[in-house]
């Protein structure tokens, strides 16, 4: 389990974070979610211990503050928003890089099973830097999973901590990765997300972190956070949920969904 107490982050004298609570347990898909600028990725650098804060944070019962690195690496990933590379890597070496920090590094054949999960078998020998931004994101993605391939391990549940892990890509690949994430957590594994898009969110999510100016609104199902009200407050926007538009072209992502199956 992760569970985080009374989380707050500084930057400098400006407080980002102001004692937030959160938790998330192994088996579900966790969405953070918020404006730009709400705390979301700092929240998450806090979850993963990249960030100083005050508070608590325990995952498997692991103070993350007093953990070993490598005890962290054998049960959790994390996927960072972006991951410049000033070395001409190739796309095996990056995820070799991830299977280097997880408990099986020497399973080499991991590399090309996560390379086929992300849709990029056969892209092994080609540059990291000549890939578009969309491939270089699922590229990162194969190296997460290559270091925690197996959602339980010795019965002990591991992690996905993924920020904005579909920003770069298209509505397919956008529905693959997320499926990903929904079918490691049905595997007894642990995701924790931060997202941007709602309608993702709502089909792949089974709770909701909704965060606004560093405050936590509230974390329960989707139906109960992506609501009018809490929307509205957040986004400072006016936000109906589950409204068509009186007129205009929508497209959502549910029945390519349905279709892919």
């Amino acid at each position: 389990m992760l569970d985080a107490k009374e989380i707050t982050v500084d930057h400098g004298r400006t407080r980002i974070l102001h004692a937030v609570d959160f938790t998330a347990r192994p088996g579900r898909v966790v969405a953070i979610v918020g404006p730009n600028g709400s705390g979301k990725t700092t929240l998450m650098r806090a979850l993963t211990g990249e960030a100083d804060h005050g508070g608590q944070v325990r995952l498997n019962g692991h103070d993350i503050v007093a953990a070993k690195p490598w005890d962290l690496a054998a049960i959790r990933g994390v996927l960072p928003q972006a991951t410049p590379l000033a070395f001409p890597f190739t796309v095996v070496e990056v995820v070799r890089l991830g299977l280097s920090r997880g408990v099986a590094a020497a399973d080499i054949g991991l590399i090309g099973q996560a390379l086929a999960r992300v849709g990029l078998s056969g892209f092994e020998g080609r540059f990291y830097q000549e890939l578009s931004g969309g491939e270089q994101q699922r590229v990162q993605l194969a190296r997460v999973l290559a270091q925690v391939w197996q959602p339980v391990e010795n019965g002990m549940p591991r992690w996905l901590f993924l920020d904005e892990p579909v920003s770069a890509l298209d509505i397919g690949h956008q529905l693959q990765v997320m499926q990903i994430a929904r079918d490691y957590a049905d595997a007894g594994g642990g995701v924790v997300a931060v997202m941007h898009d709602l309608n993702l969110t709502a089909i792949f999510a089974d709770e909701v972190a909704l965060i606004s100016q560093g405050h936590l609104l509230g974390q329960s199902a989707p139906a109960d956070i992506l609501r009018d009200d809490l929307l509205s407050r957040a986004y400072g926007c006016a936000v109906r949920v589950n409204t068509a538009p009186a007129s205009g072209t929508f497209i959502l992502p549910h029945a390519a969904r349905m279709a892919a199956q």
